[in-house]
Protein backbone atom coordinates (compact mmCIF):
# COMPACT_ATOMS: atom_id res chain seq x y z
CA UNK A 1 0.00 0.00 0.00
CA UNK A 2 1.59 3.33 -0.74
CA UNK A 3 2.30 5.48 1.83
CA UNK A 4 0.31 8.24 1.95
CA UNK A 5 1.91 12.01 1.45
CA UNK A 6 2.57 14.09 4.58
CA UNK A 7 0.62 17.18 3.70
CA UNK A 8 0.83 18.45 7.47
CA UNK A 9 4.27 18.78 6.90
CA UNK A 10 4.62 20.59 3.38
CA UNK A 11 2.26 23.32 5.14
CA UNK A 12 4.34 23.67 8.30
CA UNK A 13 7.36 23.75 5.78
CA UNK A 14 5.41 26.52 3.50
CA UNK A 15 4.30 28.80 6.42
CA UNK A 16 7.75 28.88 7.87
CA UNK A 17 8.97 30.04 4.63
CA UNK A 18 6.50 32.38 4.27
CA UNK A 19 7.42 33.61 7.73
CA UNK A 20 11.55 33.78 6.57
CA UNK A 21 10.91 35.77 3.11
CA UNK A 22 8.73 38.12 5.01
CA UNK A 23 11.04 38.84 7.60
CA UNK A 24 14.57 38.99 5.23
CA UNK A 25 12.78 41.24 2.65
CA UNK A 26 10.70 43.68 4.87
CA UNK A 27 14.32 43.83 6.62
CA UNK A 28 16.28 44.86 3.46
CA UNK A 29 13.37 47.11 2.77
CA UNK A 30 13.92 48.83 5.93
CA UNK A 31 11.14 51.58 4.45
CA UNK A 32 7.58 49.77 4.69
CA UNK A 33 6.03 46.73 6.17
CA UNK A 34 4.50 43.68 4.97
CA UNK A 35 0.88 43.96 6.07
CA UNK A 36 -1.28 40.53 6.90
CA UNK A 37 -4.51 39.48 5.64
CA UNK A 38 -6.19 36.43 6.30
CA UNK A 39 -8.91 35.23 4.50
CA UNK A 40 -10.96 32.13 4.31
CA UNK A 41 -12.70 30.52 1.15
CA UNK A 42 -16.47 29.83 1.01
CA UNK A 43 -15.40 26.54 -0.69
CA UNK A 44 -12.73 25.26 1.73
CA UNK A 45 -9.39 26.72 2.49
CA UNK A 46 -8.21 29.97 3.04
CA UNK A 47 -4.61 31.53 3.61
CA UNK A 48 -2.53 34.77 4.20
CA UNK A 49 -1.80 37.05 2.03
CA UNK A 50 1.35 40.11 3.08
CA UNK A 51 1.52 42.89 0.69
CA UNK A 52 4.54 45.55 1.13
CA UNK A 53 3.22 49.09 -0.51
CA UNK A 54 5.28 52.33 -1.20
CA UNK A 55 8.56 50.63 0.49
CA UNK A 56 12.24 52.33 -0.01
CA UNK A 57 13.42 49.62 -2.08
CA UNK A 58 10.32 48.00 -3.17
CA UNK A 59 7.43 49.44 -4.62
CA UNK A 60 5.13 46.80 -4.35
CA UNK A 61 5.60 43.50 -2.99
CA UNK A 62 3.42 40.39 -2.10
CA UNK A 63 3.99 36.94 -0.29
CA UNK A 64 1.38 34.91 -0.72
CA UNK A 65 0.25 31.38 1.65
CA UNK A 66 -2.69 29.53 0.33
CA UNK A 67 -4.25 26.00 0.80
CA UNK A 68 -7.51 25.65 -0.77
CA UNK A 69 -9.78 22.58 -1.12
CA UNK A 70 -12.35 21.61 -3.91
CA UNK A 71 -15.03 18.88 -4.70
CA UNK A 72 -13.15 18.77 -8.20
CA UNK A 73 -10.15 20.03 -9.85
CA UNK A 74 -10.18 23.38 -12.21
CA UNK A 75 -9.71 23.05 -15.89
CA UNK A 76 -6.44 24.20 -15.04
CA UNK A 77 -4.62 21.75 -13.17
CA UNK A 78 -6.00 18.69 -15.49
CA UNK A 79 -5.07 19.68 -19.11
CA UNK A 80 -2.54 17.04 -19.57
CA UNK A 81 -4.36 15.07 -16.61
CA UNK A 82 -7.86 14.84 -17.46
CA UNK A 83 -8.53 11.89 -15.95
CA UNK A 84 -8.26 13.81 -12.39
CA UNK A 85 -10.69 16.12 -13.47
CA UNK A 86 -13.68 14.49 -10.84
CA UNK A 87 -11.36 14.02 -8.34
CA UNK A 88 -11.83 15.79 -4.40
CA UNK A 89 -8.21 18.12 -4.13
CA UNK A 90 -6.11 20.02 -2.07
CA UNK A 91 -3.81 22.36 -3.17
CA UNK A 92 -0.87 24.66 -1.23
CA UNK A 93 1.76 27.06 -1.75
CA UNK A 94 3.98 29.95 -0.91
CA UNK A 95 3.77 32.25 -4.45
CA UNK A 96 6.03 35.65 -3.93
CA UNK A 97 6.47 38.28 -6.43
CA UNK A 98 8.49 42.01 -5.59
CA UNK A 99 8.68 44.96 -7.51
CA UNK A 100 11.50 46.79 -6.79
CA UNK A 101 11.06 50.71 -7.03
CA UNK A 102 14.85 50.92 -8.35
CA UNK A 103 14.97 50.11 -12.40
CA UNK A 104 18.25 48.66 -11.99
CA UNK A 105 16.68 45.94 -9.34
CA UNK A 106 15.43 43.06 -10.84
CA UNK A 107 12.06 42.23 -10.18
CA UNK A 108 11.64 38.24 -8.94
CA UNK A 109 9.52 35.56 -8.72
CA UNK A 110 9.13 32.65 -6.68
CA UNK A 111 6.53 30.06 -6.24
CA UNK A 112 6.68 27.02 -4.64
CA UNK A 113 3.17 23.77 -4.50
CA UNK A 114 1.88 20.88 -3.76
CA UNK A 115 -1.29 19.20 -4.94
CA UNK A 116 -3.28 16.30 -4.00
CA UNK A 117 -6.08 14.75 -5.60
CA UNK A 118 -8.27 12.20 -4.06
CA UNK A 119 -11.52 10.06 -4.90
CA UNK A 120 -13.54 6.86 -2.73
CA UNK A 121 -11.52 3.68 -2.64
CA UNK A 122 -8.21 4.96 -5.09
CA UNK A 123 -4.55 6.20 -3.80
CA UNK A 124 -4.07 9.99 -3.92
CA UNK A 125 -2.42 10.97 -6.24
CA UNK A 126 -0.31 13.89 -5.45
CA UNK A 127 2.35 16.46 -6.73
CA UNK A 128 4.74 19.51 -6.72
CA UNK A 129 5.54 21.96 -8.17
CA UNK A 130 7.36 25.22 -8.55
CA UNK A 131 10.85 27.18 -9.08
CA UNK A 132 11.82 30.56 -9.66
CA UNK A 133 12.78 33.49 -12.38
CA UNK A 134 14.11 36.82 -12.93
CA UNK A 135 13.15 39.79 -14.88
CA UNK A 136 15.78 42.92 -15.45
CA UNK A 137 14.86 45.78 -16.83
CA UNK A 138 18.93 46.67 -17.15
CA UNK A 139 20.91 43.55 -17.52
CA UNK A 140 24.31 43.09 -15.92
CA UNK A 141 26.10 39.79 -16.49
CA UNK A 142 27.04 39.50 -13.24
CA UNK A 143 23.75 39.51 -11.85
CA UNK A 144 22.70 37.08 -14.46
CA UNK A 145 25.47 34.63 -13.57
CA UNK A 146 25.03 34.75 -9.40
CA UNK A 147 20.85 34.22 -10.22
CA UNK A 148 21.77 30.72 -12.42
CA UNK A 149 25.02 29.42 -10.47
CA UNK A 150 22.40 29.56 -7.04
CA UNK A 151 19.83 28.03 -9.41
CA UNK A 152 22.09 24.89 -9.89
CA UNK A 153 22.91 24.73 -6.74
CA UNK A 154 19.83 24.08 -5.88
CA UNK A 155 19.27 21.08 -8.00
CA UNK A 156 22.94 19.60 -7.09
CA UNK A 157 21.50 17.26 -4.98
CA UNK A 158 19.57 15.74 -6.89
CA UNK A 159 21.21 14.73 -9.78
CA UNK A 160 23.97 16.57 -12.37
CA UNK A 161 20.97 16.50 -14.86
CA UNK A 162 17.95 18.01 -12.80
CA UNK A 163 19.62 21.97 -13.18
CA UNK A 164 19.39 21.49 -16.97
CA UNK A 165 16.34 19.99 -17.09
CA UNK A 166 14.93 22.65 -14.37
CA UNK A 167 16.36 25.41 -16.42
CA UNK A 168 15.28 24.60 -20.45
CA UNK A 169 11.47 24.16 -18.53
CA UNK A 170 11.62 27.80 -16.97
CA UNK A 171 12.97 29.09 -20.33
CA UNK A 172 10.20 27.18 -22.22
CA UNK A 173 7.22 27.67 -19.70
CA UNK A 174 8.17 31.98 -19.02
CA UNK A 175 8.00 32.79 -22.67
CA UNK A 176 5.57 35.00 -24.64
CA UNK A 177 4.26 33.23 -27.52
CA UNK A 178 2.53 36.56 -28.50
CA UNK A 179 5.59 38.97 -28.57
CA UNK A 180 7.89 35.82 -29.46
CA UNK A 181 10.46 36.85 -26.28
CA UNK A 182 10.84 35.49 -23.06
CA UNK A 183 9.73 37.15 -19.94
CA UNK A 184 13.47 37.89 -18.64
CA UNK A 185 16.54 35.60 -17.95
CA UNK A 186 14.49 32.83 -16.36
CA UNK A 187 15.89 30.42 -13.50
CA UNK A 188 13.99 27.06 -12.45
CA UNK A 189 10.78 25.25 -13.12
CA UNK A 190 9.32 21.78 -12.81
CA UNK A 191 5.94 20.72 -12.44
CA UNK A 192 3.67 17.33 -11.64
CA UNK A 193 6.85 15.57 -9.86
CA UNK A 194 5.87 12.54 -8.49
CA UNK A 195 8.50 10.17 -9.97
CA UNK A 196 10.74 10.54 -7.71
CA UNK A 197 8.84 9.47 -4.81
CA UNK A 198 7.07 11.65 -1.92
CA UNK A 199 10.27 12.49 0.05
CA UNK A 200 12.79 13.11 -2.31
CA UNK A 201 10.13 15.67 -4.44
CA UNK A 202 9.36 17.25 -1.24
CA UNK A 203 12.92 17.77 -0.90
CA UNK A 204 13.53 19.57 -3.84
CA UNK A 205 10.71 22.00 -3.11
CA UNK A 206 12.05 22.97 -0.17
CA UNK A 207 15.93 23.29 -1.54
CA UNK A 208 14.04 25.44 -4.47
CA UNK A 209 12.28 28.01 -1.67
CA UNK A 210 15.53 27.71 0.27
CA UNK A 211 17.84 29.29 -2.39
CA UNK A 212 15.67 31.84 -3.64
CA UNK A 213 16.68 34.63 -0.85
CA UNK A 214 20.92 33.81 -1.60
CA UNK A 215 19.67 33.74 -5.48
CA UNK A 216 17.90 37.54 -5.10
CA UNK A 217 19.18 39.34 -2.34
CA UNK A 218 23.16 40.22 -3.62
CA UNK A 219 21.79 41.09 -6.56
CA UNK A 220 19.42 43.95 -5.14
CA UNK A 221 21.99 44.87 -2.55
CA UNK A 222 24.34 45.14 -5.74
CA UNK A 223 21.91 47.46 -7.61
CA UNK A 224 19.52 49.36 -5.33
CA UNK A 225 22.30 52.08 -4.77
CA UNK A 226 22.56 53.08 -8.51
CA UNK A 227 20.60 56.39 -9.65
CA UNK A 228 17.81 56.46 -12.00
CA UNK A 229 15.97 58.92 -13.89
CA UNK A 230 13.05 59.36 -15.78
CA UNK A 231 14.09 57.71 -18.69
CA UNK A 232 14.88 54.56 -16.81
CA UNK A 233 11.48 54.65 -15.16
CA UNK A 234 9.70 54.67 -18.52
CA UNK A 235 11.17 51.91 -19.35
CA UNK A 236 11.02 50.10 -16.48
CA UNK A 237 6.84 50.72 -16.83
CA UNK A 238 6.85 49.71 -20.00
CA UNK A 239 8.48 46.38 -19.64
CA UNK A 240 6.23 45.75 -16.73
CA UNK A 241 3.60 45.36 -19.35
CA UNK A 242 5.19 42.15 -20.37
CA UNK A 243 4.66 40.93 -17.09
CA UNK A 244 0.98 42.06 -16.92
CA UNK A 245 0.55 40.22 -20.67
CA UNK A 246 2.10 36.72 -19.13
CA UNK A 247 0.18 36.55 -15.81
CA UNK A 248 -3.27 37.49 -17.73
CA UNK A 249 -2.57 34.98 -20.94
CA UNK A 250 0.01 32.20 -19.59
CA UNK A 251 0.32 31.39 -15.92
CA UNK A 252 -0.96 28.45 -14.49
CA UNK A 253 -1.07 29.49 -11.36
CA UNK A 254 -3.19 32.85 -12.15
CA UNK A 255 -5.56 30.63 -13.75
CA UNK A 256 -5.90 27.88 -11.61
CA UNK A 257 -6.72 30.48 -8.73
CA UNK A 258 -9.06 32.40 -10.61
CA UNK A 259 -11.31 29.31 -11.77
CA UNK A 260 -11.14 27.48 -8.08
CA UNK A 261 -12.90 30.22 -6.66
CA UNK A 262 -9.81 31.87 -5.35
CA UNK A 263 -9.20 35.30 -3.38
CA UNK A 264 -9.30 37.78 -6.16
CA UNK A 265 -6.95 40.55 -4.54
CA UNK A 266 -4.44 37.85 -2.87
CA UNK A 267 -4.37 36.36 -7.00
CA UNK A 268 -3.23 39.46 -8.66
CA UNK A 269 -1.41 40.85 -6.15
CA UNK A 270 1.67 39.70 -8.68
CA UNK A 271 0.88 42.68 -10.73
CA UNK A 272 3.05 45.61 -10.81
CA UNK A 273 1.52 48.95 -9.30
CA UNK A 274 1.88 51.02 -12.33
CA UNK A 275 2.85 49.74 -16.01
CA UNK A 276 2.53 51.53 -19.24
CA UNK A 277 2.11 50.34 -23.11
CA UNK A 278 3.40 51.97 -26.13
CA UNK A 279 2.52 51.45 -29.50
CA UNK A 280 5.00 49.63 -31.50
CA UNK A 281 7.59 51.15 -29.39
CA UNK A 282 11.72 50.05 -30.09
CA UNK A 283 14.43 50.67 -28.20
CA UNK A 284 17.43 52.95 -30.06
CA UNK A 285 20.12 51.04 -31.00
CA UNK A 286 23.13 50.89 -28.65
CA UNK A 287 21.30 51.73 -25.25
CA UNK A 288 21.34 50.26 -22.47
CA UNK A 289 17.52 48.95 -22.97
CA UNK A 290 18.47 47.66 -27.08
CA UNK A 291 21.15 45.72 -25.28
CA UNK A 292 18.65 44.00 -22.72
CA UNK A 293 17.02 42.29 -25.71
CA UNK A 294 19.95 41.64 -27.45
CA UNK A 295 22.05 40.30 -24.51
CA UNK A 296 19.69 38.99 -22.05
CA UNK A 297 15.99 38.44 -23.42
CA UNK A 298 17.59 35.78 -25.96
CA UNK A 299 18.44 31.78 -24.75
CA UNK A 300 21.70 31.42 -23.06
CA UNK A 301 23.90 29.28 -21.10
CA UNK A 302 25.08 31.53 -18.64
CA UNK A 303 26.99 29.07 -16.50
CA UNK A 304 28.83 28.02 -19.81
CA UNK A 305 29.93 31.36 -19.84
CA UNK A 306 30.87 31.68 -16.53
CA UNK A 307 33.01 28.56 -16.71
Amino acid sequence: MTTRPDADAVKDYLLALQDRLTQTLQQEDGGADFIEEAWQRPGGGGGRTRVLRGGDLFEQGGINFSQVFGASLPASATVRRPELAARAYQAMGVSLVMHPRNPYVPTSHLNVRFFMAEKPGAEPVWWFGGGFDLTPYYGFEEDAIHWHRVARAACLPFGAEVHPRLKRQCDDYFFLKHRDEPRGIGGLFFDDLDEWGFARSFALMQSVGDHYLPAYLPIVQRRKGLAWGERERAFQKYRRGRYVEFNLVYDRGTLFGLQSGGRTESILMSLPPEVSWRYNWQPEPGSPEAMLYERFLVARDWLAEDA
